[in-house]
């Protein structure tokens, strides 16, 4: 977190980096994610959400999926959330 950065603007930040993460399914998995999260995140949550976002998207994508398990450190609360999350269908 910047020490000047209120919480709002440090959402705000982290919304952004999670719909610009560099491969575009990954834009969409983990930006719909924080849209859905984020605006309910306490401090501690967003601490260690932007923790995953220094992840590689290969690496957050198998642990999303349960392909793999994250390391300790990063098995938490956010993570469970990310692992239980229920897209929006893009059928409508």
């Amino acid at each position: 977190m910047i020490e000047t950065e209120t919480t709002e603007t440090r959402r705000k930040r982290l919304r952004f980096r999670s719909w610009h993460r560099g491969t575009r399914e990954m834009d969409l998995l983990v930006g719909n994610f924080a849209d859905a999260n984020l605006a309910s995140f306490d401090d501690a949550q967003l601490d260690r959400f932007e923790a995953l976002l220094l992840e590689s998207d290969p690496d957050l994508y198998n642990w999303m999926i349960g392909r793999a398990d994250p390391p300790e450190e990063l098995d938490h609360d956010v993570m469970k959330l990310l692992r239980d999350f229920k897209y929006p269908s893009l059928k409508d």
